[in-house]
């Protein structure tokens, strides 16, 4: 192409022809190494996708009843659990998106500090979005959930979810269903990690297609989801 484009001048008369040809060689120059550079920036933008670790996809079972807070919680603000079916129901994981998950799960697990429903609400099990600074799990990944959204993510993608934690325990966790599969928000630890690497026993999370919940690896549903 430099070439090319040079061959271009050769009939020009010899003064303007040299200083043309000049002033083109440099051009050329420079716009070829700005192409190298946009080449290489997206194949290392290609490399880092491709690094991205691939995620489980949790097996879904069959529609499972909500959990009785979050129904409440529904009750009260109906528009944080309607399904908008034209929103898709799995997100490209890139490097921006994957950036986005990590800050915002550290941003609120730094600012909310823990406290159990009953101590909180005076009930065993509450959901709610902890505008005061204080929290137990769902609690958390509701704040998380609304952050993300604001941020440009589909909602029907982000999955309130229940599960058994380490101690045996109903805990709740935020499920981000992506191309590499479902991805955990959690307030235990800042790691953004896969469903199987957080040890858990995932027993149900909200349906994308419904207000009916899906069980997930054919779990049975605790009780409630008070743990901090």
């Amino acid at each position: 192409m430099r070439h090319a484009i040079l061959r271009s001048v050769e009939g020009l008369p010899h003064g303007p022809r040299g200083r043309l040809r000049r002033r083109l060689a440099r051009t050329v120059q420079f716009g070829l190494v700005g192409t190298i550079l946009l080449i290489g920036g997206a194949s290392t933008e290609a490399q880092t996708v491709a690094a991205l670790p691939d995620a489980s996809a949790l097996e879904e079972g069959a529609p499972a009843r909500p959990v009785a807070a979050w129904t409440a919680f529904c009750a009260r603000m109906p528009a944080e659990c309607t399904v908008d079916t034209t929103q898709p129901a799995v997100i490209a994981l890139t490097p921006r998106i994957r950036d986005l998950l990590n800050r915002v799960n550290r941003r609120v697990n730094a600012r909310i500090k823990p406290i159990t429903d009953l101590a909180h609400w005076g009930v065993v099990d509450r959901w709610d979005y902890p505008d005061d600074g204080f929290g137990d799990c769902e609690d958390y990944q509701l704040l998380k959930r609304r952050m993300l959204v604001e941020r440009g993510l589909p909602r029907r993608a982000l999955r309130m979810t229940v599960v058994i934690d380490e101690i045996g325990e109903g805990h709740a966790v935020l499920m981000v269903r992506t191309d590499r599969g479902d991805l955990i928000l959690d307030n235990k630890t800042n790691a953004v990690l896969s469903g199987p690497r957080t040890g858990y026993t995932f027993i149900k999370r909200e349906g994308q297609d419904g207000l009916a919940w899906v069980t997930l690896n054919g779990g049975a549903s605790p009780v409630a989801t008070a743990n901090r």
